[in-house]
């Protein structure tokens, strides 16, 4: 009866360190890619298992009862994660400009070693954006240029991000943000021009690596937007 539950305690354990050992460089995250899909596999076993022995106990067993939750909770993670990739565009780079998107300077140093390209992939994935973030348009801000790019410049430093440059006369923003769970880099510009009697702000979100960003990138622009609203 106690099998299941340690399976479930060791697929608990998998799935908190394909994360953990990414971020403290202690694999790639292919593999941290690897030991999440056997812990789907071990938790979903478990409680598979654990389900099957229930039905034949005389009575609920917590220790059966412990591993259909753990395992189960365990297996929904990555099953959740694979069903966002397939129900989001696979693309890793998202513009509020797909026209002229913000092209990045000062980070390119850091992104020496990323696996995808600085440069905008071009049409096809900006048709992919308009498909799947028809929302992630320029955002318009009252006032003049340089109030708005104050306003902007608050917002960012209130994020967590790791700035890399401030040019308020180019009004350009760069920065990085780190991943919660795997600790991914993911680089950001923020473009200020004037629009009218006001701005218009632009924003680029781009991953290093990864083929899908998981709608973290179109996630962070809205995010980072609305921080811009509540900026004053």
């Amino acid at each position: 009866m106690q099998i299941p539950l340690v399976a479930a305690l060791v697929a608990l354990a998998l799935l908190a360190l394909s994360g953990v050992g990414v971020r403290a460089g202690l694999w790639t995250f292919p593999t941290g890619f690897i030991l999440l899909r056997v812990a789907f596999w071990l938790g979903l076993s478990a409680s598979a298992v654990a389900v099957g022995l229930l039905i034949f106990a005389p009575r609920a067993v917590p220790s059966l009862v412990a591993a259909l939750v753990i395992g189960g909770v365990v297996a929904i993670v990555p099953w959740n994660q694979r069903r966002t990739v397939k129900s989001l565009p696979f693309i890793h780079d998202v513009t509020t400009d797909l026209v002229d998107p913000p092209a990045f300077q000062a980070v390119l140093p850091l992104r020496a070693d990323a696996k995808n390209p600085a440069e905008y992939g071009g049409e096809e994935t900006a048709a992919k954006q308009r498909e799947g973030y028809p929302d992630i348009r320029p955002m318009v801000l009252t006032g003049d240029v340089g109030a708005a790019f104050h306003r902007v410049r608050t917002a960012a430093e209130g994020t967590g991000w790791e700035i890399v440059a401030v040019d308020s006369t180019a009004g350009r923003i760069e920065a990085t943000a780190t991943t919660f769970w795997f600790g991914f880099k993911d680089d950001v510009v923020l473009r200020v021009r004037p629009a009218g009697a006001g701005a218009v702000l632009d924003m680029r979100s781009l991953s290093r690596v990864g083929g899908s960003d998981v709608g973290a990138n179109a996630a962070r622009i809205r995010t980072f937007f609305a921080a811009v609203e509540r900026t004053k």
